[in-house]
């Protein structure tokens, strides 16, 4: 898959306005990050949690100015993502809109520099380069959502959808690596003691890899929250929590949650087709 000059809309993506007095105040003790430290025109990966620590949403978060964020969700995740997020602000100065304005993913510099005046850029970082942009526009698009959803997962950017929401906990899918997606020091939101437990007393098990394997022939997709089969000697045994898979030119990707432990040279197969693990651009945590 060519990535140069790829521009898609992101139909998979939901823009919500968080705005209001209490906005920051409000999402500090909702988030795992640390929305204090999150400058203007700054924007990290985060999650939210229920109060045992596993993420009803994880998605993008975005500081336009003091009172105004941005939140770059998944639609599969909603309604139910914003109403865990929204449950408490009835006693904060805080609104949640959700916004039709459609979100647009390029990996060309350029065309993102084309919308610098009337659009909203985010830059991500990793090989190639990314770019969300929103506003009053219409670029051209070439690419389907799919080839976003591949780039995530060659990033090893995770993908959270309905069938694992209030599943994980944060570090399970690697985000403790990942920007500023969890601050263990900037004190209580939801799940908070589930998350530093994790840290601190090694008490999450599980990471989160992508596989890979050559298909020439369109697969039938394994679902979303299924496992994988991992090859023990001359058996397999039915392992992990498949996050996301795309098919691409005749290949099988797999974002899937397995044990940490795991092997990079461990053998896997889904519905026929042998995985192997493929590299992500960051090393786990040991």
């Amino acid at each position: 898959m060519t990535t140069e000059n790829l521009c898609v809309a992101l139909s998979q993506y939901k823009l919500i306005e968080i705005a209001g007095a209490d906005a920051e105040k409000y999402l500090q003790g909702q988030l795992t990050c640390d929305v204090s430290k999150l400058s203007e025109q700054q924007h990290t990966l985060t999650a939210h949690c229920d109060p045992k620590g596993k993420m009803s949403a994880l998605f993008r978060l975005y500081r336009h100015s003091a009172e105004q964020f941005f939140a770059i969700i998944r639609q599969d995740l909603l309604p139910e993502a914003l109403t865990q997020l929204k449950k408490y602000a009835v006693f904060s100065k805080v609104s949640f809109s959700e916004l039709a304005q459609p979100i647009f993913g390029t990996t060309s510099g350029q065309i993102a520099e084309n919308f610098k005046d009337q659009a909203t850029i985010l830059t991500l970082a990793g090989t190639p380069t990314r770019y969300l942009f929103w506003g009053d526009i219409q670029p051209e698009t070439n690419g389907e959502p799919s080839q976003w959803d591949l780039l995530e997962i060659q990033q090893g950017e995770p993908i959270l959808l309905k069938a694992n929401q209030f599943e994980l906990i944060p570090q399970a899918v690697n985000l403790q690596m990942l920007e500023q997606a969890i601050s263990f020091t900037k004190g209580c939101y939801i799940g908070q003691e589930t998350v530093a437990r994790a840290k601190y007393r090694g008490a999450n098990k599980r990471a989160m890899f992508t596989l890979v394997g050559d298909c020439s022939t369109q697969p039938n997709l394994p679902e979303i929250g299924g496992a994988v089969e991992l090859q023990l000697g001359e058996n397999w045994k039915q392992t992990g929590t498949i996050l996301q898979a795309i098919h691409a030119e005749n290949r099988l990707w797999l974002q899937v949650v397995l044990n940490k432990e795991t092997e990079t040279t461990a053998k896997f197969r889904v519905n026929g087709v042998d995985l192997v693990v493929y590299p992500l651009p960051y090393a786990l945590e040991p």
